[in-house]
């Protein structure tokens, strides 16, 4: 049995999207509980040469967007990367989302096989489905992780069931 290059895409982006706006319920909720400013959590890091949560979710968004552009050979919406809020990142975030809904499953048949350039790997040409399993997820689960590292980090209760989200 094989599974479809669109189960193994769109759905599991759209769960780990769904587990960022999560983080972004619990991140605000604590800050009002702790009468601290948002904007802390939104520029907390987990060391100083990685990005600010902020980063984590244009990145997790990116890597989602870019992939399946990749795949079906069209062109992404472009985001600009200057979220500085919670808001900012629950509109980034409902963006994202609505570029995912765009897929159907007929729109990623083939992508299997297409040959993908890995970006950032010396002009690597893999077929679709090794760019996915091997740097496509992996990559977006870096920055969703990443993510809920920082929001832990900083207190945030946010814990493994917010990051596996509902089945």
């Amino acid at each position: 049995m094989s599974i479809s290059m669109y189960r193994l895409t769109v759905p599991m982006f759209q769960r780990g999207i769904a587990s960022l706006k999560t983080y972004l319920d619990k991140a605000e909720a604590y800050a009002e509980e702790k009468k601290i400013d948002p904007a802390i959590l939104v520029n907390a890091r987990l060391a100083p040469d990685m990005l600010p949560l902020s980063g984590q979710y244009q990145r997790a968004s990116d890597s989602a967007k870019f992939a399946l552009a990749r795949l079906t050979a069209t062109d992404a919406p472009k985001f600009e990367d200057n979220e500085t809020t919670i808001a900012d990142l629950r509109e980034r975030m409902a963006k994202t989302e609505a570029y995912l809904a765009s897929f159907s499953a007929e729109a990623l048949d083939g992508s299997d096989l297409r040959e993908i350039t890995v970006p950032g790997r010396n002009g690597s040409v893999v077929p679709g489905i090794e760019y996915v399993a091997l740097f496509a997820l992996p990559n977006f689960y870096f920055h969703v992780t990443t993510a809920h590292a920082i929001l832990r980090n900083q207190g945030a209760p946010v814990g493994k069931r917010d990051f596996l989200g509902n089945f």
